[in-house]
């Protein structure tokens, strides 16, 4: 049964509701960049995808912003606000100081705390953000996903989740490589 062509189904169209902005330029991001170069097919990698439904949901956070922003006026701040607009779509249980399961990693029964954004997730959100800024013509210099209060804030998220799990995070370290010594046999 084939629910996809429009010869079996043609009374259901679904068109793109975007409108053109001048002040944006969302960029093609197919066979031009180097991480989805490598795909057969010239198909967008999932990253690829991912970044670019990321910088569409944020451009439609800044048209929905009262008032409405454009990408130039937008901040840190603005940032800041978009990440805690998307706390409330969290599946993470993050346990406030005054529950009793704060600090427990397995918690044994139900708590009313809230559902929140995972550091991890806020954090390559934050990455793909960044990249996705610059691919659409944002300076380096000017780019709001870099701003210093956007790596305080994430820094203080991990911080905080960590404590509240009762796991300690730990920057990974690199290990040295092992010296290969080679004797010539004479």
């Amino acid at each position: 049964m084939d629910l996809v062509s429009d010869s079996t189904n043609p009374s259901y169209k679904i068109e793109s509701p975007v409108t053109p902005n001048a002040n944006l330029t969302i960029a093609n991001t197919g066979m031009s960049s180097p991480s989805s170069a490598s795909n057969s097919g010239g198909t967008p990698s999932r990253y690829e995808n991912q970044k670019r439904r990321d910088w569409n949901t944020f451009i439609q956070y800044l048209r929905n912003h009262r008032p409405p922003l454009s990408l130039a006026l937008c901040s840190g701040a603005h940032v800041l606000e978009f990440l805690h607009y998307l706390d409330q779509f969290g599946k993470t249980k993050v346990h406030n100081h005054p529950c009793p399961f704060f600090g427990l990693p397995n918690p044994p029964a139900p708590c009313p705390c809230p559902l929140r954004q995972a550091w991890g997730s806020l954090d390559a959100l934050i990455g793909r953000l960044r990249a996705a800024y610059e691919e659409n013509g944002g300076r380096p210099e000017t780019n709001p996903f870099g701003a210093r209060a956007v790596r305080i804030y994430l820094r203080d998220v991990r911080d905080f989740q960590a404590k509240a799990r009762g796991v300690s995070y730990e920057k990974k370290r690199k290990r040295p490589k092992p010296k290969i010594t080679t004797t010539n046999a004479t």
